[in-house]
Order: C-alpha cells, then sequence, then structure tokens
C-alpha cells in the first residue's frame, strides 16, 4: 500500500482472504479525491479490472463501501447487468470504475464511442491479474489500456502469481 500510495507501478501477491482489494483500493480512492471532480460526461479517474463478473461484483460491492460515504461514485460495468442501465450510470459520470475487460470494451464502443471514454484514467487495478492473462484476456486489456493516457499508475494483483513473473 505504501508503493501505490506513493505513485509506483506494483504488483502485489498476497494469499485469498488478505487484504488484496482494500489494498488497492484505499490507494485508488485516495488518487480520485488528489484530482478534480467528473463531470457529466467524462470517464472515469479510475478503472479496476477484473476476469469474471462475480469478483467485479464482489469488488464493486466493497468499493461502494468506501467511496459514497466520501461522495465519490463508482459503476460496476460487467456481463449480466441491463447495458442501457451501465450506459445510463456512465452518461452521469463516476469517478471509479469496477469492470470486466468486455463489457468495458462494449461501453467503449457503443453508440460510436459516446457512452464514455478512458481519457481520464490515470489509476489502472488489474485483480488477479495472471489468470486474467491465462484466460486470453491479454488482446482486450491491451486494447483497454490503448484507450489509457500513458502517464498513469499500474497495479496488478493475484493470489497466485508464478515465481518467475
Amino acid at each position: 500500500m505504501p508503493l501505490l500510495m506513493a505513485g509506483r507501478d506494483v504488483i502485489g501477491i498476497a494469499e485469498t482472504g488478505s487484504g488484496k482489494t482494500l489494498a488497492y483500493l484505499l490507494p485508488a480512492i485516495k488518487h480520485i479525491q488528489d484530482q478534480r471532480r467528473v463531470d457529466e460526461g467524462e470517464g472515469p479517474i479510475s478503472i479496476i479490472m477484473t476476469p469474471t463478473r462475480e469478483l467485479a461484483r464482489q469488488v464493486y460491492i466493497e468499493s461502494k463501501h468506501f467511496c459514497k460515504p466520501l461522495g465519490l461514485r463508482v459503476i460496476a460495468c460487467y456481463g449480466g447487468q441491463a447495458v442501457q442501465t451501465q450506459i445510463a450510470d456512465f452518461k452521469q459520470g463516476a469517478e471509479l470504475v469496477v469492470c470486466t475487460p468486455g463489457r468495458m470494451i462494449d461501453m467503449l464502443t457503443l453508440n460510436k464511442g459516446k457512452v464514455t471514454n478512458l481519457r481520464r484514467v490515470t489509476f489502472v487495478v488489474i485483480d488477479e491479474a495472471d489468470r486474467m492473462f491465462d484466460l486470453g484476456f491479454e488482446p482486450q486489456i491491451t486494447r483497454i489500456m490503448d484507450n489509457i493516457r500513458p502517464v498513469r499508475q499500474i497495479a496488478l494483483f493475484s493470489a497466485t502469481f508464478p515465481r518467475n513473473v
């Protein structure tokens, strides 16, 4: 956490249930608070990508617990939810998006790219990063990262990173 708070890129490896979500969520919130508020129609400041909608939902619920009292808005963006609801959420604006890569790409390409953009994103988290790459998400992650400004902070988190990583 101190490295993330200091603005460094981080690979975090810790056992399941050890607090990984909180370890990247608190620095993300601090990072968001250091920026100006998101205006209606603007993209988020931070994005958290997960490999499954179940994990995205879990992270979204945890994020709301911490963000709501601070007046920060969070959007859940994953399959299994109504696309129209997600589009409406993006149009209202939010500082943090918790997503799966496929649905995020959908949001970036719907309505000729007018739903949202990632131009303000400066804090990126890839949760279960090794699993994302094992499951073949690299092209989707690359496509999303290509829409994010080059000056950004990146955190890769997992419980199972291979030693060579």
